[in-house]
């Protein structure tokens, strides 16, 4: 073998290594799921009784179904008004002048940095103040602040890299303020309005320990982050449970992150077209 076919397959080899290290937690994860005996001694690489009972008691006896039902009312909505806020802040700290605006853009770079675990007792004060403890409209609002600082960031930067000229062209061409922004300006920021809009559903469709904290008495309300804790006891877990509703977890991040990938290439696509 020639220098280079040795490093050739010694690339294929390192890569085929690093793919079977990434991948086989997903792939423990699903062959747990699909296993009637997860829970047994001796768990071997492949179920050892195919079955999906897992599934069934996860999504009947466990109520799985209402506590993914709360996730993406909770998701949806946080994407939804994070990225309308996100954007309307990042157009009106790139393209307008104003005071405080330097101390702003400051403002919203420390509150990047700040551990969310530190937010927790503040927070929690506030929605209890609110009277909004309990209540999925509480978790949403604090989701939608914990998410504002990085798209209005990220935002700003796709938003002054917009040329004004094009702006320009618009207005001369009799297109209103709204007519422009539609037209000009939304194309041409869609791939950061779509990477803050990934970053916001994995917030709230992951998150923990806020979504325990302010929803902690209220089990009808519960996420599915909050809802796989169910399955752990204190002396023995339900490694069956646990792998299917980690599964049913993982499936709409997957699902949502193909969609969004293919939106981000369209939007580069679009925006380069309409602009």
């Amino acid at each position: 073998m020639s220098r280079r076919t040795r490093l050739a397959a010694f690339k294929a080899v390192l890569v085929a290594l690093l793919l079977a290290f990434t991948l086989f937690p997903a792939f423990w994860m699903l062959s747990s799921a699909f296993d009637a005996r997860a829970g047994s001694a001796g768990k071997g690489l492949l179920p050892q009784e195919f079955s999906l009972e897992n599934f069934e008691y996860v999504l009947t006896e466990g109520g799985f179904d209402v506590f993914l039902r709360n996730s993406a009312t909770v998701a949806l909505v946080t994407v939804l008004a994070s990225a309308v806020l996100a954007l309307l802040a990042s157009v009106a700290v790139a393209r307008f002048r104003f005071r405080f605006r330097t101390a702003m853009l400051l403002m919203i770079l420390i509150v990047q940095m700040v551990p969310l675990e530190a937010l927790v007792i503040p927070l929690f004060v506030q929605v209890r103040d609110l009277q909004m403890l309990n209540t999925l409209l509480g978790l949403i609002i604090v989701y939608v602040a914990l998410s504002l600082p990085f798209g209005i960031w990220m935002l700003r930067g796709f938003v002054a890299a917009v040329p004004k000229e094009l702006e320009e062209a618009a207005y001369l061409d009799g297109a209103s303020w709204g007519r422009m922004f539609r037209s000009v300006l939304l194309p041409l920021v869609m791939p950061g309005l779509v990477a803050t809009s990934v970053f916001s559903f994995i917030t709230a469709w992951n998150e923990f320990i806020f979504a325990m904290t302010l929803l902690g008495g209220a089990t009808e309300n519960y996420t599915v982050a909050i809802g796989l804790k169910q399955f752990f006891g204190e002396h023995s877990n339900d490694w069956g449970a646990i792998m299917a509703a980690s599964t049913i977890i993982t499936v709409p991040v997957m699902v949502f992150f193909v969609l969004v990938q293919r939106k981000l290439a369209s939007g580069l696509v679009a925006g380069a077209v309409k602009g």
